[in-house]
């Protein structure tokens, strides 16, 4: 996946928050929509939508991307910047890979692993898409 596009409530608040917790450059930012740029040319787009917008959990479309930290110490940097927004952090090892779960703006389910599925492969689905 080279791009992803996320609906957001607030457009300030999400771009400092993502941008903390991913570390990417902020390229383009207007009065409704900005893009992050990772420094293997991944982008994040983040559109306001208002603070009345929903994500309901169950509907059709992605529900949540898991992000790869580069090394452990980004690992550990991503689960800081989540716990200064969430209360709900956990960090857990499955397979031989963390992975750290939160919740960024507007209550969306923010997950980063380490090491990513090339090093450590993935065998099993990971129960939490089963939460629902």
């Amino acid at each position: 996946m080279a791009s992803a596009v996320m609906f957001v409530g607030d457009l300030d608040r999400s771009v400092a928050f993502y941008q903390e917790f991913l570390g990417w450059e902020v390229t383009i930012h207007d009065e409704s929509a900005a893009l992050l740029v990772g420094p293997v040319g991944y982008q994040l787009y983040l559109r306001s939508m208002g603070e009345n917008a929903q994500h309901p959990l169950g509907n059709i479309g992605i529900q949540y991307l898991i992000w790869t930290a580069q090394d452990e110490a980004d690992l550990d940097r991503c689960e800081q910047a989540l716990r200064k927004h969430s209360s709900q952090v956990t960090r857990r090892t499955v397979e031989g890979y963390s992975l750290v779960e939160g919740q960024g703006p507007d209550s969306v389910p923010v997950m980063v692993a380490y090491p990513g599925p090339a090093q450590a492969p993935r065998h099993e689905i990971l129960q939490r898409i089963y939460q629902w």
